[in-house]
């Protein structure tokens, strides 16, 4: 039985570099798509964790957002590392200060460990199939068992995400799926970093979570959380999640991933 344990203080390493970031105007680059950035912080986090984690499973493969070759046809064979460097670059340009660092295990197309990483808040959110979902506090070095929640979708507040490398195709069905869930809850939070809201659904502090189309890397590790945690995921259509291309993502806690299937809203 492999041992997972010592991915999380690499984490912590890279969340100081996340932290250590200046002039973050002069590092971005832009990659095809409309508001798909990258800046040379997220190519040196992810540089660093290719190594680091590669001494600790040098038998894995590595599926990273900012790879240029990306092994998903041996995800159904392999060990896998599916990295985010920085989820929310967007977000991370700004200041905004909700991005994370996201690091999924699979063994041959299954999520064995994922971790999700908020650098300001020193918060790493681990999971480990069949062993439960945990937040670990890095500033006090505790650590505490994460739930979803239990409020139905009319006392929710639902996080979602507007795929926007996809405006052209995803905007209309993006928000007048909000709309309705809007109306029917309690309210409704956009926040540009899906690992960190898919760790928010997991421990019980938002009740569900959407979003048209999401990279393996954005869900790898937050997926596991939120079913270790009791939650349930699924793509929007109630399909299974698979990590070997993009597709949509619903997760919640039971009650308001029901309800939201329920409503035919989606």
């Amino acid at each position: 039985m492999r041992d997972f344990s010592g991915i999380l203080p690499i984490m912590e390493r890279a969340g100081q570099m996340v932290l250590s970031a200046h002039d973050v105007d002069a590092a971005i680059r832009v990659k095809p798509g409309d508001a798909n950035f990258v800046t040379d912080y997220d190519v040196a986090v992810q540089d660093f964790l290719y190594e680091e984690l590669g001494r600790l499973l040098p038998e894995a493969v590595v599926i990273a957002e900012e790879s240029e070759e990306n092994h998903t046809e041996l995800l159904a064979s392999s060990l896998c590392l599916i990295i985010d460097p920085i989820d929310g670059t967007t977000n991370f340009i700004h200041n905004y200060r909700y991005s994370s660092i996201s690091v999924g295990v699979c063994d041959r197309g299954r999520a064995v460990f994922g971790a999700v990483m908020n650098p300001y808040s020193r918060s790493i959110y681990h999971a480990e199939a069949g062993g439960g979902a945990f937040l670990f506090d890095a500033a006090s070095g505790t650590e505490t068992g994460l739930s979803v929640s239990s409020r139905p979708l009319d006392m929710a507040l639902v996080g979602f995400g507007t795929s926007p490398y996809y405006r052209d195709e995803l905007t209309e069905i993006t928000f007048r799926a909000v709309e309705a869930l809007f109306l029917r809850s309690r309210d409704v939070r956009r926040s540009g970093s899906a690992a960190l809201d898919l760790s928010m659904t997991a421990a019980g502090s938002l009740d569900l979570f959407l979003e048209y189309r999401l990279s393996p890397w954005d869900v790898a590790a937050g997926s596991l959380l939120v079913t270790e945690a009791g939650g349930i995921i699924t793509r929007i259509d109630g399909s299974p999640v698979t990590f070997d291309s993009p597709g949509s993502i619903l997760a919640g806690n039971p009650r308001a991933y029901e309800d939201a299937l329920k409503a035919g809203i989606l």
